[in-house]
């Protein structure tokens, strides 16, 4: 009888471990990077801007005071806030990524934002959201503008037709 009581504590530790082990993996399942649900209607939208020098300048300023604290200057996700959030902000120079998605895919995410990141429906227009598909899409094709200076980052914009 005296070798049963070893046994027992033996399989009661296990329990409480595997226990744990199963708490924690649900835990990390829950509340891990879930992929974005996007709308189909969404993913068919089209960009109305082309990509041009002009376009992605615009752009960049706007990037610089919304988007590069997270992002990144140079859009890899390694902004000074982004140890701070958990998923991480989105590396933008992974091509890899960014060519599987849709124009309107790219704009849905800016437009609705989703925790951590914020909705920028009401804080940009149109326009600079539609600027910033492209300059999305110049970080993972390596054609991005440079950063701006604190001199001259006040958001420009670009008329469309």
């Amino acid at each position: 009888m005296a070798n049963l009581k070893p046994n027992r504590t033996l399989r009661l530790i296990l329990l409480v471990m595997a226990l744990g082990l199963i708490c924690v993996a649900g835990y990390l399942a829950f509340t891990g990077k879930k992929p974005w649900i996007i709308p189909v209607d969404e993913k068919a939208r089209k960009n109305p801007l082309t990509a041009s020098p002009a376009v992605l300048n615009a752009a960049r300023p706007v990037y610089d005071q919304k988007c590069s604290d997270c992002h990144g200057d140079l859009g890899k996700g390694d902004g000074s806030d982004a140890m701070m959030y958990d998923p991480t902000p989105a590396n933008l120079t992974d091509a890899a990524h960014i060519n599987k998605l849709t124009d309107g895919e790219i704009y849905y995410q800016i437009t609705e934002g989703r925790k951590p990141m914020p909705s920028f429906k009401t804080k940009l227009t149109e326009e600079q959201r539609w600027q910033l598909v492209l300059l999305v899409r110049a970080f993972a094709n390596e054609t991005a503008p440079p950063p701006t200076t604190s001199e001259t980052a006040t958001p420009a914009t670009t008329k469309t037709k």
